[in-house]
């Protein structure tokens, strides 16, 4: 995913917080402009917000259509259900994911940046600070897809450079070749066949299996 700058993003709310038809109720209250407070600071920090859906298990559907870059959780506690859901969500297509809630809990905390949450928030939805955690979640989200893809880049090499040693090892035993000379008669042939190093090889280890030997 492209790193992106904040006027550009495309958000999607998740929200748990079911609002009930007691208006008068502290918590219902509470809650309520504490979704409002997230959805306005977003608005005045110039986010898109392409939708706000509901944390259930029609969530991966909605967010696979949606597309969205960035993904906010308002949560009102445990909200381990969302998460698992959020994790069948981003699985393919990772994205940053902000959990705003009022949960201190350490073990909820550890459980959601296991899952993939880039930020973490705990009763921090003042107006003036949602860009500036938002900012910092795209930018540990964007550090930690170029680890991820350096460290499966670097699993590939070694799991090529495997293969090519296989292949010349083959070699060496069957025509009673030097390293050097297996390596060259292999990249001879990658060069004349127009392939990679590591498909040639693949393809010499391919037909002495099926040859049984």
């Amino acid at each position: 995913m492209p790193e992106l700058t904040s006027p550009s993003l495309k958000i999607v709310v998740v929200n748990t917080v079911i609002a009930t038809e007691d208006e008068q109720h502290d918590d219902a209250q509470a809650q309520l402009a504490r979704s409002r407070a997230l959805r306005i600071g977003l608005l005045q920090a110039g986010y898109n917000i392409m939708a706000v859906i509901p944390g259930d298990m029609f969530m991966s559907e909605r967010i696979a259509q949606l597309q969205p870059d960035m993904i906010i959780i308002d949560a009102e506690s445990d909200s381990r259900d969302v998460l698992e859901h959020m994790v069948l969500a981003t699985r393919d297509a990772p994205r940053p994911i902000v959990l705003f809630t009022e949960d201190g809990s350490q073990t909820n905390m550890a459980a959601a940046m296991e899952a993939g949450v880039s930020a973490y928030v705990v009763a921090g939805l003042q107006s003036d600070r949602i860009k500036p955690v938002l900012d910092v979640a795209m930018a540990r989200f964007n550090a930690d897809q170029r680890l991820r893809s350096e460290l499966s880049d670097t699993k590939a090499k070694l799991a090529e450079r495997k293969t090519i040693e296989r292949a010349k090892g083959l070699l060496m035993e069957r025509h009673q070749l030097s390293e050097n000379d297996a390596y060259q008669k292999l990249r001879k042939q990658a060069m004349e066949k127009n392939l990679r190093l590591v498909d040639l090889a693949q393809r010499v280890l391919d037909v002495a299996d099926l040859l049984g030997g």
